[in-house]
């Protein structure tokens, strides 16, 4: 074959969940579950071997399905038995073993060390999405599959044996390449609900005018009493009358308006030897 020649294929990008919490010896066991659900998946939904290239990921695999076998059948039977061979293995598990599937139709291009192409990163990179991850996780699924835009479309959309189009929801991803639409499906489930987005971050300039404030209140020091900036109100009552006034204490204050003193009265604090009685 032409090394230079690509070809229309499925691309799947099978990766494990949480795969960096098993030791060395239960990644070994995962990996060896992975093959069984595949490869038995491949033979009961009758893909020959011939027509599907496998490469080992360490915690999943990247293949590519040659285009004489129908999408259809990988969309719709071969996902059924990857799903019910998934339970078949998780039965019993302390930590059962949960897939997230990446899917894709394009140009693909084979050598001598494997497949390359956009093709084969976009279905990686809807396997890895960080949606995808959130999704196994908050559903308590064992299996989520992702599908491209132009997938849904060409196939997922019209249906077909075991392929439910009204079972996907579609979500906007940021991906290295840009924005992209990608269809989330969880086998045997109705559309999974996307989660909303994050909350916008907090706007720059009023984060500018907190920063403001605080600068000001630390220059004025912990020793300053605050400004009286309304002399119409007092003890919590309104005075619509007389002028407004603008106050900067150092110290005590006390103020009062609108008093009648019978006597002598003497307001403010005594101090020193004046403060002393007399005799």
């Amino acid at each position: 074959m032409d090394l230079t020649e690509a070809r229309y294929e499925l691309v799947i990008s099978v990766d494990a969940r949480r795969s960096g919490e098993y030791d060395d010896v239960d990644k070994q066991r995962m990996r060896e579950r992975i093959y069984r659900v595949l490869e038995a998946a491949f033979t009961h939904a009758k893909v020959v071997r011939d027509a599907v290239h496998m490469e080992d990921r360490g915690d999943g695999v990247l293949l590519s399905v040659a285009g004489r076998i129908a999408v259809t059948r990988l969309l719709g039977l071969w996902m059924v038995e990857v799903h019910e061979n998934l339970r078949d293995e998780n039965r019993g598990l302390r930590v059962p073993l949960g897939l997230r599937v990446g899917m894709h139709v394009g140009p693909v291009r084979h050598d001598g060390r494997g497949i390359s192409g956009r093709a084969v990163d976009l279905a990686c990179r809807l396997a890895d999405s960080p949606l995808a991850r959130r999704l196994l996780d908050a559903e308590r699924a064992d299996l989520v599959l992702v599908t491209s835009q132009s997938l849904y479309e060409d196939v997922v959309s019209s249906g077909g044996k075991f392929i439910e189009p009204a079972h996907y929801a579609s979500a906007r991803l940021e991906l290295k390449e840009g924005e992209v639409t990608a269809w989330f499906h969880l086998p045997g489930r109705p559309a999974p609900e996307i989660p909303t987005a994050a909350p916008a971050a907090p706007d720059a300039d009023r984060a500018d005018d907190v920063d403001d404030a605080r600068d000001v209140h630390d220059a004025r020091g912990s020793d300053d009493a605050p400004d009286v900036d309304d002399a119409r109100r007092v003890d919590g009552e309104d005075r619509a009358d007389g002028p407004r006034a603008h106050y900067t204490v150092h110290g005590d204050m006390s103020q009062h308006s609108d008093n009648v003193y019978q006597q002598p009265v003497h307001i403010g604090r005594i101090t020193g030897d004046a403060g002393r009685r007399k005799g």
